[in-house]
Formats: C-alpha cells, sequence, structure tokens
C-alpha cells in the first residue's frame, strides 16, 4: 500500500488543481451544470422571497406555526449545511427567505412554495384515469375501519406517517424515493394490501399525483417506493420534502426579487489581502525556523488549500466571510501539526538518533497529540453543525473539512516528501534542520553512520 501512496497524492493533487483552474461540469447532474465556486450573500448577493402563511377558520395563523414554517423552508433549502440561506419571520403572517446565488429561481420556488401534503389514497377496483401527473381532490375523505371493499377514493394515512425517504432506483433502472413507514402507518398500508392485491393505490401530493402502482404483495412490512419520471432536480426535492415534512400551512408567494451583496467585492478583496498576508508571514515563520521542513510544510500546505478549495467546489460549499474564517482557523490547526511534528524531530536528533529514524519517530510520537486535538475540533464543529443555524453550519462544515484534511496532508504529505528528501545527499546537512552539528547523525546508504558529515 505504502508505494501506492505517492501515486494517490499526485492523483489527488491533479484532480485538484483540475476542479480548480479548468471548466469542468458537475458529475451526475440533471441538467449539467458547472463546476463553480458560490458565494454567499454577505460576499456575492442572491435572491429574496416573501411568503404569507395563509391561515383557515380551523387553524389560524400562531408564532408557533409561523415558527415551524422557518424551520422546515430553513431545513428544505439547507439541508446538507452548505446553501446559508437566511430565514426569518416577518411580522404576525410572513417569512423572509434570503439565498445566495441560485442557478434557477424556479426550483428555489417549488421547493419552498411546496405544502408537502403527501397522501396515500387507495383507488377501488374500475376506477381509470389515475395515474401520474393526474390531479387528485385536496378533501380526499378518510378511509372506513374496513378496509376490505373501497368504494370511492379515500385517505388512508398522511406523509407524517413517512419514517425514512431517501434515494433510489425502481427496477426498470429509473430514479424513485425509496421509503420506510411508522408503525401506524405500515400497519394500516398492510391491512389495505391484504384485502386489494392487483388494485392501485395512489401517492398524491399537494393535489397531484406521484405514483399510482398496482399492489402486488399481501405485506410489505412499511416499505414502499414512490417512482416516476423524474429528473435528479424533481428527485431531490421530492426526498427533501418528505424528510422535512410538510408545512402546517399554505404559504403564498409575495414577492420574488435579487439583492446585492451586504458586504460587497471590495470587502472580499479585502478579506482575501488580510488573509494572504497572514498566511505570507506563517510561511516565512515555517522557512526561517525550520528552514527544510519548512519548505515541506509550506509545499504541502499548498497541497492542502487547493484539494479543500477543491471540496468546496465539488459539493458545492457556499463560502461566507464565516467559512473564510473556518478555512483559515483550519490553516492555522495544519501549521500546528506540523510544529508538533518538527519539535518532535528535532528532540529524537538531539537524543542521537539517525536522520530516517529521527523523523519516522517524530511523526509517529507526534501522532497522538495531533489525533486528540483534531477529534476534538471535530466533535465541536459536528455539535455547531448539528444545532447551529445556517451561518453556524456552513462555518461548522467548512472547519470539518478544513481539520479532516489537514490531518491527511500533515500526516501524509508531509511525510512522504520528508522521506523522499532525506535520502538525497544534498539534504544530508545540520543546518537544513535547525540543529548543531554535534547534534546531528545520519545513516550512510550501507548502514554505516557518520556524525556531522564525518564517517566514525
Amino acid at each position: 500500500m505504502r508505494r501506492f501512496l505517492p501515486i494517490l497524492i499526485l492523483a489527488v493533487g491533479l484532480g485538484a488543481l483540475a476542479i480548480d483552474f479548468l471548466p469542468l461540469t458537475r458529475p451526475f447532474g440533471d441538467p449539467p451544470a458547472p463546476i463553480d465556486t458560490r458565494l454567499g450573500l454577505d460576499l456575492q448577493g442572491g435572491l429574496r422571497g416573501e411568503y404569507q402563511a395563509k391561515g383557515t377558520a380551523d387553524r389560524p395563523v400562531t408564532a408557533e406555526n409561523l415558527s415551524d414554517i422557518r424551520t422546515i423552508i430553513e431545513n428544505r433549502i439547507n439541508q446538507y449545511g452548505v446553501s446559508e440561506p437566511v430565514v426569518q419571520t416577518q411580522g404576525s403572517d410572513r417569512i423572509v427567505v434570503e439565498i445566495p446565488g441560485v442557478a434557477n429561481p424556479d426550483e428555489v420556488r417549488s421547493l419552498i412554495g411546496s405544502t408537502g401534503l403527501l397522501q396515500f389514497v387507495p383507488i377501488p377496483p374500475g376506477m381509470t384515469g389515475i395515474g401520474e401527473g393526474s390531479p387528485m381532490p385536496t378533501n380526499i375523505p378518510l378511509c372506513p375501519e374496513s378496509l376490505s371493499n373501497i368504494a370511492a377514493p379515500c385517505l388512508l394515512f398522511n406523509g407524517d406517517q413517512i419514517d425514512v425517504a431517501s434515494p433510489g432506483f425502481d427496477e426498470r433502472g429509473q430514479r424513485a424515493v425509496n421509503f420506510e413507514l411508522k408503525p401506524e402507518g405500515a400497519r394500516l398500508f398492510d391491512e389495505y394490501a391484504r384485502f386489494n392485491q392487483q388494485n392501485q393505490f395512489a401517492i398524491v401530493l399537494d393535489g397531484l399525483v406521484q405514483s399510482a402502482p398496482t399492489i402486488q404483495a399481501p405485506r410489505f412490512q412499511g416499505k414502499g417506493q414512490i417512482s416516476g419520471n423524474f429528473t435528479q432536480a424533481e428527485l431531490s426535492n421530492l426526498v427533501t420534502v418528505l424528510r422535512f415534512g410538510a408545512l402546517p400551512l399554505e404559504v403564498e408567494e409575495v414577492s420574488f426579487s435579487r439583492i446585492s451583496a451586504t458586504l460587497g467585492l471590495n470587502f472580499l478583496q479585502q478579506s482575501v489581502l488580510a488573509g494572504t498576508i497572514g498566511i505570507a508571514l506563517v510561511f516565512l515563520f515555517m522557512l526561517i525556523h525550520y528552514r527544510l521542513p519548512g519548505v515541506i510544510a509550506c509545499l504541502a500546505l499548498i497541497y492542502y488549500a487547493l484539494v479543500v478549495f477543491a471540496i468546496f467546489r465539488l459539493v458545492p460549499v457556499t463560502l461566507t466571510l464565516a467559512g473564510v474564517a473556518a478555512f483559515v482557523l483550519s490553516v492555522g490547526m495544519a501549521v500546528d501539526a506540523n510544529i508538533l511534528i518538527f519539535e518532535r524531530t528535532k528532540e529524537e536528533l538531539r537524543a542521537g538518533k539517525t536522520l530516517v529514524s529521527a523523523i519516522e519517530a517524530g511523526f509517529n510520537r507526534a501522532w497522538n497529540s495531533i489525533f486528540d486535538s483534531n477529534v476534538s475540533s471535530v466533535i465541536t464543529a459536528a455539535i455547531l453543525f448539528y444545532f447551529g443555524s445556517a451561518v453556524i453550519r456552513g462555518f461548522a462544515l467548512v472547519l470539518i473539512i478544513g481539520v479532516l484534511m489537514s490531518m491527511f496532508t500533515a500526516i501524509t504529505i508531509s511525510r512522504e516528501m520528508l522521506r523522499w528528501v532525506v535520502r538525497q545527499p544534498w539534504a544530508r546537512r545540520a543546518s537544513l534542520y535547525g540543529v548543531g552539528e554535534d547534534e546531528f547523525t545520519v545513516a550512510t546508504p550501507r548502514g554505516r553512520s557518520r556524525e556531522a558529515g564525518v564517517s566514525v
């Protein structure tokens, strides 16, 4: 495995360079979309939508269900913590949504405005005209207690009985949504299927039939599938709606417009300049204090930055000022890991070990400290990601990616480059490692040792 590691490192680096600088198309996109860098509202601007919650006589608009609508909309848009939308309540019945740079506003509109009311509707035998895309009435009566003889379409249960939803494929290889039902939904579905094999069953979302399969078995044990001619975007939207539930009330779009960046391009340029100066000073410190290992660390950090930026573009992660701060913080942690390794290597050299042995011992003995500190950072970031708001989740996601990659570059990239360098004759000098001649020992290629360049 070790001999393939340099090939893997080179392949990852070349792939990162291609993603960072070449005009590539995002894989598995439907429709295909370019791989680009996405900036947040504070740096780029985006779309602003205002929605009004529509109450009914039975269910008026309250602060509680308005807050539920806000949470569901935010989860739908930001299900992976990478979009960083701003979703706020306004007044007694308004929801304001601000989303950074969106390629297709219509997709966002359909996702936000969809009530997400999913219904499981038995269709009686002999009834025709029920298929994918056909409308269903919204006021469907509940099914009777006896499910052996259904005379008209009725509501068996709603989508709140769905426990898990995930994308998949049907037996024909077409996109589909796999789902699992909660115990009550599973019981009702199996009870109906026991008496109604070969009858149709409609799965209806917001009054439109998504799938109308024929029941082929008397028992499903709570597992089912919604199939149809879905595009990738439609499939993702449907899974998102099912995962994050239906809106408690209908919402109506009041306005939808573009907004400018809250901080602006000048602020972004200033931030990039400040970050560049800071990283340059870190590089200067590493070069002066650690000499040749410092050069290795700088190259590893450049590799780290290229790969992390490629991950941000590929996911894609929406970069806000908070995300940029998390990235700079992860760079500092990557430098810290190299400092621990190099200081430990110096100690091993001063203890009389040969150059190769000291470097291996430096990496091995610094690993526990690096692992513990980085894992504690990942745990903290994971808690922020799980419990935080959209901006906090974006910060946490960038930090997690950066910390994991910093561990990889410090332990793998730096180590492989140093292993190659110390085998070169020109690299066997004490001055290149920041130690005195009397503290420096190397091994000759044939196993004989020499101290300070003199054979003994």
